[in-house]
């Protein structure tokens, strides 16, 4: 198939690496041009986000936030103007659900089908081709581009219509966010108790305590490995998604809010680009303790 991606960051370049392996071609965008492992596998760089439209037929993005999609899809020289009855839309960023469903109905106003399809996974998923993908959309254009997310993840799922995807990544955010703040609180008291965190961990990990969080991030806890991965501004962009649609539904996140602040406080203190399993920084600034010592 023509295939087309905008944003290539962190996430996206892998996953447009991925499209590219499967033999698709693939017209690409960046603001900051396109990585050489990109363009030496053969992907065709355009101009704007209306160039990779006019020659694709499923057309990707994968950008920071809800502004950052709504420009390139309806801004100028964006997705939209290069659009032609028939193609697919696939937004894989996380956005907001609301906006979502606008952006949905402006692109199927123009004859083209729109999916949501927010992924988690990180950047270890990405390059592994293993990330959980939610989605949201019409069945017909989502069997359509299934075998393309199949290059890309490995948990694929048609959650309902649109926007139903990017709730499921908010809902996704929350719990992934609970649980740094369980196993940083966690591994802080049992060092704080005198335990040795890294042991710590090694045992729950055979128990009913275990989880990824605990696995990936634990071990980034103990070894105080905080390059992302995840932004910890990324994190809170997602929370501050819940945080919104909790008060637009008249309903109360209390956990979610408090991990948002514990964000914050690692944010201002300089550490809104560190990995989220960073929201630990927090937790030891209010024991004066840190898990493991600092190198």
């Amino acid at each position: 198939m023509k295939l087309g991606f905008v944003g290539l960051g962190i996430m996206g370049t892998p996953m447009a690496a991925h499209l590219l392996a499967g033999g698709h071609a693939l017209y690409a965008h960046s603001r900051s041009g396109l990585p050489q492992v990109l363009t030496q596998a053969g992907a065709i760089a355009c101009a704007s986000p209306q160039e990779v439209a006019r020659a694709a037929e499923v057309i990707f993005t994968m950008l920071p936030d809800t502004a950052d999609v709504g420009k390139v899809l309806f801004g100028e020289n964006g997705i939209a103007a290069g659009l032609t009855a028939g193609k697919i839309v696939v937004d894989m960023s996380s956005i907001a659900p609301v906006e979502t469903k606008e952006f949905a109905a402006k692109i199927n106003a123009l004859g083209c089908d729109y999916l949501d399809a927010p992924v988690s996974g990180g950047e270890v998923g990405a390059k592994a081709a293993s990330l959980t993908i939610m989605v949201g959309g019409p069945e017909a254009a989502f069997e359509t581009v299934k075998p393309l997310f199949e290059k890309m993840g490995k948990n694929i799922t048609l959650v309902g219509g649109n926007g139903d995807g990017q709730t499921t990544k908010v809902a996704n955010q929350i719990i992934v966010a609970l649980n740094i703040l369980a196993v940083g609180e966690a591994l802080l008291f049992a060092s704080k108790a005198g335990a040795d965190p890294a042991k710590v961990r090694q045992a729950l990990m055979g128990g009913f305590a275990n989880s990824r969080i605990l696995e990936v991030h634990g071990e980034r806890m103990v070894k105080r490995t905080f390059a992302p991965g995840f932004r910890i501004e990324l994190h809170q962009k997602d929370l501050n998604l819940a945080l919104t649609g909790a008060r637009q539904l008249q309903m109360s996140l209390p956990s979610t809010a408090l991990a948002q602040q514990l964000f914050s406080s690692v944010a201002a203190h300089g550490g809104a680009a560190l990995d989220h399993s960073a929201l630990v920084k927090a937790l030891e600034l209010l024991a004066n303790h840190t898990v493991t010592p600092e190198a």
